[in-house]
């Protein structure tokens, strides 16, 4: 794939045919070329510059924020001192919005039916021999009851983009479905949904069916290289792509989540790409993303990171979670099965707030494992941890396991959600939510040994809760759990 990114800009050579102006409702003027390349040529003049590198981290530490430019100065940076500087930043930035505490969910997949042309995606149209499936409401009730079972309360639904399998009225229809299941003492309190670019309209339904975040993947910033990748299929119109957050905001949905797959383009062009979408909705909601998530290109069907030549190692990886969580504190962060258990600890502390576990990226396969001839998975599951295991795993690293959905039940999203962010407030609900919510999985699911641990955990963290009512609260409902009630939130 032919790429422009290596090139240093040439400003004497280059006009300014479109100004760079976060606050337009223009992907190409929200996302400028011009200024991202600008930034890298930047960030490469400073990257030694000790002095300026001590006053961005001196800012970082305010906890606001950086902008696109200093913080791709310090992604630029090489100064192992500075890196480590940086790192310690991340878990200082990490634990003051989010604590220790880590939110569990699971992808379903409800159907790999696309008419999309994506070269680095299975799914995409011209591949013929993959299992092409789509969940009927019948089957999407045995996964969730399946899901349900295994401890998860949030839930992360897919589809590909094709408007006779997967059309607007079947994704409606299967959250509907979804949130009426009612197993044993489970339920889907939360359902994400990551469908393809659509219309305000659309978004408007997807609002009025009670979704949490609407997250869709960026891909990549480069329109070159994005226009390249998506060779035909309505996802190849790279503007209507990026601008479908204003849409999705314009239609109500207060909680968006962005990302890009790190190796379709160079790391450090689609990081700039990623932080100046997020300060355009900043701007232009008083929002920012409600989560950021940094998946990597991995194999797959008929896909070979081969072919991609800017794959991220796991070195520049750390760094890349490291700087967004500076950059945007307030953001919450995710980090799939896609990742082994070694790079998913590894990056923990540095700025991920949500992982996945006991993950299935075919078309279910949670009620019946799918058979090897019948592939249907979008890409390779590095961690096949069940869910018990990745509980277990995090509590031994000293973490919070949570299975919280109390602020978007309780209407804390958008503004509202990141005001308390941003002030530091978010722990009055989140830590005392969090030991409750992990405590019913420790009831109702957890193996013996991760019981043990859990309530230990609870114990131990229960003398944290820092206001002296909602511990006695916090108390008094962890007992109520035990005796089999169930739902309590802050």
């Amino acid at each position: 794939m032919e790429s422009q990114k290596t090139r240093q800009p040439d400003q004497k050579e280059r006009k300014r045919d479109v100004m760079y102006n976060p606050k337009s409702l223009k992907a190409e003027e929200f996302i400028s070329d011009e200024e991202i390349r600008e930034t890298l040529a930047y960030a490469d003049a400073n990257k030694d510059n000790i002095e300026l590198i001590d006053q961005i981290l001196a800012k970082a530490k305010e906890c606001k924020g950086l902008t696109h430019r200093e913080a791709s100065v310090l992604l630029a940076c090489e100064m192992p001192d500075k890196i480590q500087e940086m790192y310690e930043l991340a878990a200082e930035i990490k634990k003051e919005f989010y604590g220790n505490r880590i939110v569990l969910f699971a992808p379903l997949y409800l159907s790999n039916y696309c008419i999309n042309g994506c070269v680095y995606c299975p799914y995409h149209k011209k591949n013929t021999h993959i299992a092409r499936k789509k969940l009927t409401q019948e089957e999407i009730v045995k996964e969730v009851t399946a899901l349900q079972d295994m401890g998860h309360k949030r839930l992360a639904i897919e589809a590909g983009e094709d408007p006779e399998n997967n059309p607007i009225e079947y994704i409606l229809e299967s959250i509907k479905t979804i949130y009426s299941i009612k197993h044993k003492n489970g339920a889907i309190r939360r359902v994400n949904v990551n469908i393809a670019a659509t219309t305000v309209e659309n978004y408007r339904k997807l609002k009025e069916a009670g979704i949490g975040t609407y997250i869709l993947f960026q891909e990549t910033y480069n329109k070159e290289s994005y226009e390249a990748l998506h060779p035909t299929g309505p996802k190849s119109d790279y503007a209507y792509h990026t601008e479908a957050m204003d849409r999705a905001m314009e239609a109500g949905i207060d909680d968006v989540g962005c990302g890009v797959l790190f190796g379709l383009e160079t790391y450090r062009y689609d990081f700039v790409g990623i932080l100046m979408h997020a300060e355009h909705l900043e701007a232009r909601f008083g929002v920012g993303p409600h989560t950021i998530s940094v998946p990597r290109i991995c194999p797959a069907d008929d896909i070979d990171t081969k072919d991609f030549t800017n794959a991220v190692p796991d070195e520049i990886f750390q760094k890349i979670v490291a700087v967004i969580r500076i950059a945007v504190p307030y953001t919450g962060m995710i980090i799939s099965t896609r990742e082994s258990q070694k790079c998913r600890e590894k990056v923990l502390d540095l700025g991920i707030s949500q992982i996945s576990g006991g993950s299935r990226t075919s078309v279910g396969g949670y009620a019946e494992e799918e058979a090897e001839e019948d592939n249907s998975s979008q890409f390779d599951v590095s961690d096949r941890r069940t869910l018990d295991e990745v509980v277990n795993w995090l509590l031994e690293l000293g973490y919070i396991p949570s299975f919280c959905t109390a602020c978007y039940r309780e209407g804390r999203t958008g503004d509202r959600f990141m005001s308390l962010v941003k002030s530091g407030q978010i722990a009055n609900c989140c830590h005392p939510n969090a030991l409750m919510t992990l405590k019913e999985y420790l009831e109702d699911y957890a193996s013996p040994d991760t019981r043990e641990k859990g309530l230990k955990v609870i114990e131990k963290e229960l003398q944290k809760v820092e206001r002296e009512k909602t511990r006695e609260i916090c108390a008094r409902n962890l007992k109520e759990i035990e005796q089999g009630k169930r739902d309590f939130r802050f």
